[in-house]
């Protein structure tokens, strides 16, 4: 065999293993998928689904307020990095989208966690305006997480099977929790329990066990009523009998002991679970937390 043909049989084996290691790496950091986030609760939800199989990272850094947040520049540059970006997209991270603009990455596929959702409307609110925390209730978290692993499977076949297994195994837990807490609230007499919230972010947990909110107190995110406002809340809380306050876990502040101070309410906390580091355990220890913050709340209602 001559040299020449020898050299055209190598080059040619050289570029068809260009080609197919091409094929089969089609992400921006190599063989790897680059899923970004933009909540802390979905940050778990990945965590749990991709494994070791691919990298996550979050579109803002930890200790931000997603509510209203203003996009920084290092977030541009962390959303160049995306193969694919997992959004709520029903008003919690509308910045999202802006910083994907802003960065030139607006041609990232989104994945739309709540898809598979029966969304419900803000508590409270005066509008009609949908319930953007799907995230603070283990059912909806449930569909979400299987939701997200059967979209990212379709942008990185070759895992989509272990993603699903994953989904499968995680969804277990969360059922596993739900059940442990489903069984001590459901023996609890709720007759009696009246909840007012400082946020109306808490409608698909309350309803994952049957409970009603009776009243919100700070319907949008960081904007407190005014004293007139305030003055027609309490007055509200005492017709109708509200016995149970829900503050922000971390965010109760004054307004909660005002209403304390004025009604006589028991006043608990939930966690909004986004705040903190990003971590896969952080979903499941913050709904823990509401969980038993929920079965403390009816207890203290029980004559």
């Amino acid at each position: 065999m001559s040299k020449i043909f020898t050299h055209i049989i190598l080059l040619t084996t050289l570029l068809l293993t260009s080609v197919c290691a091409h094929a089969q790496t089609p992400f921006k950091n190599g063989e790897r998928l680059t899923v970004g986030i933009t909540l802390h609760p979905y940050y778990s939800f990945v965590s749990h689904i991709v494994g070791d199989k691919a990298d996550i990272v979050p579109l803002i850094g930890a200790g931000y307020n997603p509510h209203n947040y203003n996009p920084l520049p290092a977030d541009m540059k962390r959303a160049q990095s995306l193969d694919v970006l997992v959004v709520n997209g029903i008003g919690h991270d509308q910045w999202a989208f802006e910083i994907m603009e802003a960065s030139g990455g607006s041609t990232v596929p989104y994945i739309y966690a709540n898809n598979g959702v029966s969304l419900i409307p803000v508590a409270g609110a005066a509008d009609t305006s949908v319930n953007a925390h799907t995230f603070i209730s283990t059912i909806t978290a449930i569909q979400q997480v299987y939701e997200i692993a059967k979209q990212l499977g379709t942008y990185d076949p070759a895992n989509a099977a272990e993603y699903l297994l994953n989904a499968r195994a995680y969804a277990t837990d969360l059922r596993r929790l739900k059940a442990e807490y489903t069984a001590q609230i459901s023996n609890l007499d709720a007759s009696n329990f009246k909840a007012a919230t400082m946020h109306g972010a808490y409608g698909y947990l309350m309803q994952e066990f049957g409970l009603q909110i009776s009243a919100v107190i700070e319907p949008r995110h960081g904007v407190e009523p005014t004293a007139r406002q305030l003055a027609q809340t309490i007055d509200e809380i005492k017709a109708a009998g509200v016995n149970v306050l829900f503050a922000e876990k971390f965010f109760a502040g004054k307004l909660a002991d005002t209403i304390q101070t004025a009604t006589g309410v028991k006043v608990f906390s939930f966690s909004h679970i986004s705040d903190g580091e990003y971590t896969a355990g952080l979903f499941e220890s913050e709904m823990r937390y509401n969980l038993e913050s929920l079965k403390a709340a009816i207890e203290s209602t029980i004559r």
